[in-house]
């Protein structure tokens, strides 16, 4: 029987989302497969619709697994998140189609940064948003980020690790936001590179605050040279929200497009 999970986790004190070996650090797909091989009792591996890096949260990552253990969805939901520790937990669980793929078969994925726009470093958030003391002005960050969208090469906000075939991506939606202290910057695409969402965040925050005009970004995209766009903004303000799936695959609405 195929699963599909939606799971909840804060990045901060792991390695990334994929599993690097018995003796490597810790990573969230390890954690949770060893909480899925104790609650099946057998071994799970599992497949999730998009990587994280070290220090990156998800809201609802999505993964798929393969088990002949007879479990209700609400047994594999409670019984794994009982084994998971605090920082990680299993929000759903849905028996799906053999033939679903928590990546493959993703249409889009959307990923929000968040960051506190003040003088002085955030204490009680400090984990979970970014920290930028420079005034910002989100509505030009917002102007200038529009020319990202569509189908373009992202060479200029991929790092120099990615491993994809190709930068070309379909960017659906980018928005960036003020409320108060806190700026958002929330991005939709088919897909993302290596380092793609803080990449274009580095770069924003230079129109924000002043330091680049507003059509430096659509140059940037043009020019396809990482070295002269921004700094790689840290992780710990980055979210990765949802996958979202066609309906025929029944899964909760949150996921669904």
């Amino acid at each position: 029987m195929r699963y599909a999970l939606g799971v909840e986790y804060d990045g901060g004190g792991f390695q990334g989302w994929q599993g690097l070996g018995p003796s490597g650090p810790p990573t969230v797909q390890a954690t949770l497969e060893r909480a899925l091989s104790s609650v099946a009792d057998q071994e799970i591996t599992v497949s999730c619709a998009g990587r994280t890096d070290a220090g990156v949260h998800a809201e609802c990552q999505v993964v798929h697994f393969d088990s002949t253990a007879e479990r209700d969805p609400r047994a594999w939901t409670l019984g794994v998140t009982g084994r998971l520790p605090p920082t990680v937990c299993v929000r759903w669980c849905v028996p799906v189609d053999g033939s679903f793929h928590a990546r493959f078969s993703a249409r889009a994925r959307r990923y929000r940064y968040t960051l506190v726009n003040r003088p002085v470093r955030p204490a009680l958030y400090r984990t979970t948003m970014a920290w930028e003391r420079r005034p910002l002005d989100a509505d030009a960050m917002h102007r200038a980020a529009q020319a990202l969208l569509g189908e373009n090469d992202f060479s200029a906000f991929r790092t120099v690790h990615c491993q994809a075939p190709h930068a070309r991506r379909n960017l659906q939606d980018i928005q960036v936001r003020r409320s108060g202290e806190t700026v958002s910057i929330e991005v939709q695409a088919n897909a993302f590179l290596h380092h793609m969402v803080r990449n274009i965040v580095g770069s924003l925050l230079e129109v924000g605050a002043g330091a680049q005009d507003e059509g430096w970004i659509a140059r940037l995209l043009a020019g396809r040279d990482r070295t002269l766009a921004g700094p790689t903004a840290p992780p710990q303000g980055l979210v990765f929200l949802r996958p979202l799936y066609p309906a025929e695959w029944g899964l909760p609405s949150e996921v669904t497009l």
